[in-house]
């Protein structure tokens, strides 16, 4: 359990900043604007356990048109509601501290805690929740009809939400997305994310894995849209060899700027 608890911790979004225009569509440079709220609601599953279901809710709030601050929050269900667990909730903020044309970066900061309850689980079970912190910097240039951006992230996880001794996890994450504008409609997005353990036992037993992922995203008007998205991921073991995760993972979401 505390290794899925590990794995959802990871799974918790880093924020994303603006897009030319302040369109919510995907775009990962995209931002919440001054006084503007926006929601993205995921539902996700995997083609080996189609029976059960993750639900998502990120929500955001533009204090300035620098700074936002964000909620996010994971549930899930499996075998038609036997089995139901409120993940992973998350609490961020978002700073743009460079807005130079193009050229954006964002400074990302996260606290986050999983799982919070679950079946035969006490609520926030100190036997099981894990607590993650998360900083690092998000940027990258926003083109005509394309973006492209990048991430260096730091974790710490650990079963104490203040205590960041030997006891925790500590890890790295690089990662890359980009989107393509095909028309005034539609778009593609793609990313890839790599996460390093950085605790010397740990970078022994697993050198990392690799998330990847592809998509598409129809624009309903300059203030929704609804996209779908494949997921695939890719461990790097201790000999050196990789190994793909049976499967691949499907979602579909729906944004709203408001």
């Amino acid at each position: 359990m505390k290794k899925l608890a590990f794995t959802s911790l990871l799974a918790v979004l880093a924020v994303s900043g603006a897009h030319a225009g302040n369109i919510i569509d995907g775009n990962p440079l995209y931002r919440p604007a001054e006084g503007r709220f926006y929601s993205i609601t995921s539902l996700e599953t995997h083609s080996k356990a189609v029976d059960a279901v993750t639900l998502g809710e990120e929500f955001a709030y533009g204090i300035t048109d620098d700074m936002a601050v964000i909620i996010g929050t994971t549930a899930a269900q499996a075998d038609w509601f036997d089995v139901m667990s409120w993940n992973e909730l998350s609490l961020g903020i978002n700073y743009r501290f460079l807005d130079e044309g193009a050229w954006k970066m964002d400074f990302l900061a996260n606290y986050s805690m999983a799982p919070v309850w679950g079946d035969h689980e006490e609520f926030m079970d100190k036997d099981l929740t894990l607590y993650g912190w998360t900083a690092g910097v998000r940027g990258g240039y926003v083109g005509e009809g394309f973006t492209i951006a990048g991430h260096v992230l730091f974790d710490y996880v650990g079963d104490e939400s203040f205590n960041w001794g030997d006891d925790g996890l500590h890890m790295m994450r690089f990662g890359i997305d980009g989107q393509l504008v095909l028309n005034d409609s539609w778009n593609l997005v793609a990313g890839a994310e790599y996460t390093a353990y950085v605790d010397g036992d740990m970078w022994k037993q697993n050198l990392g894995s690799w998330d990847l992922m592809f998509g598409a995203n129809y624009n309903i008007d300059e203030t929704k849209f609804v996209g779908a998205y494949i997921t695939r991921e890719v461990d790097h073991l201790d000999a050196g060899d990789w190994e793909i995760a049976d499967g691949f993972g499907m979602g579909v979401k729906f944004g709203i700027d408001f």
